[in-house]
């Protein structure tokens, strides 16, 4: 009815505003009025049995209504008795897992307590058979020991009597030493001695023979000796082994040197070249003419009588010690010589060593 009322308003508008609109738009506006009054009492007939159905359905509505709030207070009943029921169910469950979780655990605690002791006691069955093991082990060890102790202590014992022995024989062996200590410093000593005596000596023949160096005269120290060596041209002619004037000189001042020190000992050397010597008479070679020249000057060192022959030794080394191995002239003048080594005596020495 309304939506009826609102599109005639709506027509009679339209119809007052475009009062002055053409006779053909006046002519739709009847028709839209026509259809509106059937579609108003399409609508009028509908809405009196939409209000019928309407009272009808508001009539089961209400008993609907009744009967839900019936069956909803009965479902109030039954939920206050669930709810009391549930409440009531879930204590029990409570109580119920309490009562499961204390078992569990008083099972578990039983177990796990179970479990521990019987590990302990595995472990503990281990230990003791791991510790009769150490202590077998222990105990034989403690057997080797011993009995190596006893062998070591044996061992010991012999080894302390050998000690004895060899410390008795070590201080036997230490008086030796110091005796032998005491007999070398003698020695040294003596052999300082004559050591600073035949370097005097070694200076007084120098002194001596002053003069005779331009003439192949030389006068040296080596080892404890002193050489005293002679060229051929100072004592000799080619080939002949007669001391000529200027070397029996030499020799003399020599042999008065020699007497004033008696300790001394004398070997006289005679050295040639290696040019073959044509021999004559009762010379047949070099080494004859050596062992001659050697005995010729020993004969002129003789001359004086303060010179004792036992001091004295010759010897002939032909061309076999030379001093150069060259074959030029002055290499082989140089191994025409003859050397007068004189050398200490060494009597104390040797009585030491006797003693010794």
């Amino acid at each position: 009815m309304r939506k009826t009322r609102y599109r005639f308003i709506v027509l009679l508008l339209a119809s007052l505003t475009f009062s002055c609109v053409p006779k053909r738009q006046f002519v739709e506006l009847e028709m839209k009025n026509e259809r509106t009054v059937l579609d108003r009492d399409s609508l009028k007939a509908v809405n009196a049995a939409l209000t019928v159905a309407n009272t009808e359905l508001k009539s089961e509505l209400s008993l609907m209504r009744s009967i839900v709030q019936q069956e909803r207070d009965k479902l109030s009943e039954q939920i206050d008795s669930i709810r009391f029921y549930r409440s009531q169910y879930n204590v029990l469950k409570s109580i119920n897992n309490d009562l499961s979780r204390r078992l569990e655990e008083i099972s578990s605690g039983v177990e796990s307590e179970n479990r521990q002791m019987l590990t302990d006691l595995m472990r503990l069955k281990e230990e003791l058979i791991s510790r009769e093991e150490k202590l077998r082990k222990l105990e034989d060890s403690l057997s080797i020991e011993r009995r190596n102790l006893t062998m070591m202590k044996s061992r010991l014992d012999d080894k302390n009597q050998v000690l004895a022995a060899l410390d008795s024989l070590l201080r036997v062996k230490e008086q030796n030493l110091a005796e032998q200590g005491k007999k070398i410093a003698e020695m040294q000593t003596i052999l300082d001695q004559k050591d600073r005596a035949v370097r005097d000596l070694k200076e007084k023949v120098a002194r001596a023979l002053v003069g005779f160096e331009k003439e192949g005269l030389q006068v040296e120290y080596r080892n404890g000796k002193v050489y005293v060596s002679m060229a051929e041209k100072l004592l000799f002619k080619s080939g002949s082994y007669t001391v000529d004037t200027r070397g029996r000189d030499a020799l003399k001042r020599l042999s008065d040197v020699l007497a004033e020190n008696r300790d001394i000992n004398i070997m006289v050397e005679g050295h040639t070249d290696d040019v073959p010597f044509k021999g004559h008479g009762e010379l047949k070679d070099n080494w004859d003419l050596s062992v001659k020249r050697a005995t010729s000057v020993v004969r002129v060192l003789l001359e004086n009588k303060n010179v004792s022959p036992e001091r004295i030794s010759a010897a002939g080394r032909g061309e076999f010690m030379p001093l150069e191995q060259y074959k030029t002239p002055e290499a082989r003048a140089k191994n025409r010589r003859t050397e007068i080594i004189l050398t200490p005596k060494l009597d104390e020495l040797l009585k030491l060593l006797e003693s010794n």
